[in-house]
């Protein structure tokens, strides 16, 4: 099953290259560990993605507008946000490999094998008993599901402790007793464990005598919440009210080989809900249900989602949720749903000696809002995307292909026009198609190669629809439109194109 899993991220990655979606960044230097670079097609896919959410939070939601906060802020931001203090990872190194490794991806690991176990039995038990198995009965009941339950609870809870408390040789030890091991070497010869703050730092000055340590942002947030007061006043926003903002982030962090799932420069989209201290649970719920019924409109299965309720809090949360996706290497977050409170803002009028109160002209009432938060990972909601797209198929005539099956809207070129022929005025007509197509949609021409290869070439690439012109095109002003998962194949009229091209290309289709 691991092995499984393995080959097939390394086929995904392959693919991604192959086929012009992701790079390593500076390849030809050797790369760059954890750092990527979007391609012809992956820039495509990334930019539907954020674009489907901006629609979805903003266009849609007269209560939600936009930001673009820079990405370089004064310094004090994040002290007064907890980062400088804060914002760490506890860090161990294996003494025989040299490797170092987050100490609490090494747990997490540690306990999906034992998840892994428990839905083994749950998969066994579900065959023999069909429709009559329960599930939640079968998870209280069984002796050795119930026994690493118990285990699991047991270690996250020891874990938890000793990250609250500080007591990081107890973190080492756990890890002992486990008897985890390091991946590459084998051996559990570890150092201690040590707090390793996450966020690059740089210089601001024209002279390195009066120049300012400042920071490159490791989150979206603070930018939203420092600029709340300046966008509640200019859009005369009444609570609740939103502010959501796409953009990078960067976390200098230990990476596991995990592609693009974690990565020192990423893409965040957050959206900040401002809401009356004592309706925020109303409204966590309420963007718990709305979030997850995004994800579902993309048309990705429900059994690769799950909700994960954090056990740990974060020192500005008092509720917070992830919505974890089945990735290759088991579920692992993807977006968070988090009640922060009044914490950022409180600290930023401490900190910044500012009011950054709400006054509410109906009540007269003036108080810091509290805030329920959406944040997602544009770069892991795009491996979401491509895992689950890609997929080998065996046909009826014994061959295979390999086909990406990106949701239709998302697609990175939505048609591929195609004349069968070079010569006997096809490439003409081809492109006389393909000019009038290109004004609606992302489109490509394609004239090279046999017809077959070409649609393979298109599957491969996640093109949903090709538009092929061959004679009877130049007798009817007919066209043959293949779909790119079913490989069914109609004839439409060339008028009737675009629209029909609209309608099997929009998320309400």
């Amino acid at each position: 099953m691991q092995n499984n899993s393995e080959d097939l991220l390394k086929k995904i990655i392959a693919h991604a290259k192959e086929y012009g979606y992701i790079f390593q960044s500076s390849e030809i230097y050797d790369g760059l560990s954890a750092v990527y670079d979007y391609g012809q097609n992956g820039v495509e896919l990334k930019n539907n993605i954020r674009n489907y959410w901006w629609q979805s939070m903003v266009q849609y939601h007269e209560n939600i507008v936009g930001l673009d906060a820079a990405i370089l802020m004064h310094p004090t931001v994040w002290k007064a946000s907890g980062h400088v203090d804060a914002f760490n990872d506890p860090l161990i190194d294996n003494k025989d490999s040299k490797k170092r490794y987050r100490a609490d991806v090494l747990i997490e690991d540690y306990i999906q094998k034992i998840e892994k176990k428990i839905d083994k039995e749950i998969t066994k038990a579900q065959k023999r008993f069909g429709d009559a198995f329960d599930e939640k009965q079968f998870r209280q009941t069984h002796p050795r599901v119930v026994e690493n339950l118990k285990k699991i609870s047991e270690i996250n809870k020891r874990f938890n402790q000793s990250l609250e408390s500080g007591d990081l040789a107890d973190v080492k030890k756990l890890i002992e007793t486990l008897n985890i091991v390091c991946p590459v070497s084998g051996t559990c010869n570890w150092t201690d464990v040590r707090q390793f703050n996450l966020m690059f730092s740089t210089q601001m000055g024209s002279l390195s005598s009066d120049a300012q340590t400042i920071y490159m942002r490791p989150e979206t947030a603070q930018g939203i919440f420092v600029n709340y007061l300046n966008v509640q006043k200019t859009a005369r926003m009444k609570l609740p009210f939103g502010i959501a903002q796409t953009g990078k982030a960067f976390r200098n962090e230990i990476v596991a080989r995990q592609f693009i799932f974690r990565m020192k420069e990423f893409e965040q989209m957050e959206m900040q809900f401002f809401v009356k201290p004592g309706q925020e649970m109303e409204w966590y719920d309420y963007w718990k249900n709305e979030r997850m019924r995004w994800h579902l409109s993309l048309g990705l299965p429900s059994e690769k989602y799950r909700w994960h309720n954090h056990e740990k809090l974060a020192h500005y949360a008092n509720a917070a949720t992830d919505i974890e996706f089945l990735f290759p290497f088991g579920f692992k977050e993807l977006e968070g749903i988090h009640s922060r409170t009044d914490f950022d803002l409180n600290a930023h009028i401490k900190h910044s000696g500012k009011k950054l109160h709400y006054f509410d002209p109906e009540t007269k009432e003036s108080f810091v809002p509290y805030v329920v938060e959406t944040s997602i990972g544009l770069d892991r909601m795009f491996m979401a995307i491509l895992c689950h797209a890609y997929k080998e198929e065996q046909l009826k005539d014994g061959s295979t292909r390999t086909v990406l099956s990106i949701p239709a809207p998302l697609a990175p070129y939505k048609v591929a026009v195609l004349p069968l022929l070079k010569k006997d005025g096809l490439s003409e007509k081809g492109r006389e198609v393909f000019n009038s197509l290109k004004k609606h949609f992302m489109c490509q021409y394609e004239e090279k190669d046999a017809i077959g290869r070409r649609y393979r070439r298109n599957d491969a690439v996640g093109t949903p629809y090709c538009v092929t012109i061959d004679h009877q095109t130049l007798e009817d002003e007919t066209v043959t439109l293949r779909d790119r998962d079913t490989m069914a194949q109609e004839r439409i009229s060339i008028q009737e194109l675009i629209a029909k091209l609209r309608e099997v290309l929009s998320f309400s289709s």
